[in-house]
C-alpha cells in the first residue's frame, strides 16, 4: 500500500505546483511508481508542469464517478515510465464529491502507486478541504515572506482537524542575498510555522525555464532547486539526507 501526500500552502505564489512536479518526478525516476493528483478544480496547471498537457485527457471526478477507470485515467509521462497524472476537472460542481468518496478514491490509488502526491488548490476552501480528506501527510510549503509564513500557520491550524500522520514544511524559493537583508533565517520560518523541516528549495530560474518548456526541471538541470527536489524525495522515501546549503 503506497502512501498520500497533500501538497498545501495558505496562499498563491509559493511554487507550489512547481514543487509537485518536481518532488513526484525525482521520485518517479527513482523507480517509484507515483501518481501527481491535481486537485485544483477548475484551474488545473500541473499537466503544465508535467509537460502532460497534451496526455491529461480523463480527471479524478470521472474515475470517482465510475466514467472512467483509475489505469484508464492516469495518463503516463512520455519520458518518466513511473510518473503518472491524474488531472482536476475544470466543472466547479466537483467540489460536490464528499470527502469519503476522495477517501475511497485514494485507496484505490495507493494499493497502485507507491506514492500520491496532491497538489492541493492555494487557500483554505472547499478545494483544499477536498484535497485533505483521504491523505495520510501532509507538506506544507511556503516562502520566507512574512504573508507567506502566516498562512502557512493558518494552514497547519485547517490541517489539525484531519488524522494526518505527519505534517512537514517546505521552504520555497529561498533568497540567501534577501534572507540576509531581512535579518531572517531558516529557523525563523520554522518557528513561525511551527513544522518540522523536509526541505528547503532555492529560487532558481531553471524552475521557470523548465515550465515555459513543459518539461519537469530535473530533467533539465542537476543543480539548484532540481537537486532540492531530488533530496527532498529521498527524505520521503526515509533516507537520512543533509539539508541543502543555500
Amino acid at each position: 500500500m503506497g502512501t498520500s501526500y497533500v501538497v498545501a500552502s495558505g496562499k498563491g505564489g509559493t511554487g507550489k505546483t512547481s514543487f509537485v512536479a518536481g518532488v513526484g518526478a525525482a521520485l518517479a525516476r527513482a523507480g517509484h511508481k507515483t501518481l501527481c493528483i491535481d486537485a485544483d478544480v477548475g484551474l488545473r496547471n500541473l499537466d503544465l508542469a508535467l509537460g502532460m498537457s497534451d496526455r491529461a485527457v480523463m480527471n479524478f471526478a470521472d474515475v470517482i464517478a465510475g466514467r472512467c477507470t483509475l489505469e484508464r485515467a492516469a495518463a503516463r509521462h512520455p519520458v518518466l515510465s513511473d510518473l503518472y497524472l491524474l488531472t482536476a476537472p475544470m466543472a466547479r460542481d466537483a467540489l460536490s464529491i464528499t470527502g469519503e468518496e476522495m477517501r475511497a478514491f485514494l485507496q484505490q490509488a495507493k494499493a497502485r502507486f507507491d506514492f500520491c502526491i496532491i497538489d492541493a488548490p492555494a487557500g483554505l476552501g472547499a478545494g483544499f478541504r477536498l484535497a485533505a480528506a483521504g491523505a495520510d501527510r501532509a507538506i506544507i510549503v511556503t516562502t520566507t515572506d512574512t504573508s507567506s509564513l502566516r498562512d502557512a500557520q493558518h494552514t497547519v491550524m485547517e490541517l489539525a482537524d484531519y488524522p494526518l500522520r505527519s505534517r512537514h514544511l517546505v521552504v520555497n524559493r529561498v533568497e540567501k542575498k534577501l534572507l540576509r537583508k531581512l535579518h531572517r533565517n531558516i529557523d525563523d520560518a520554522i518557528d513561525t510555522a511551527g513544522l518540522p523541516l523536509i526541505g528547503i528549495v532555492p529560487e532558481d530560474s531553471a524552475v521557470r525555464l523548465a515550465a515555459n518548456r513543459e518539461i519537469p526541471v530535473i530533467l533539465a538541470e542537476h543543480r539548484g532547486a532540481a537537486r532540492a527536489y531530488e533530496n527532498i524525495a529521498r527524505r520521503l522515501c526515509g533516507q537520512r539526507v543533509p539539508l541543502m546549503k543555500i
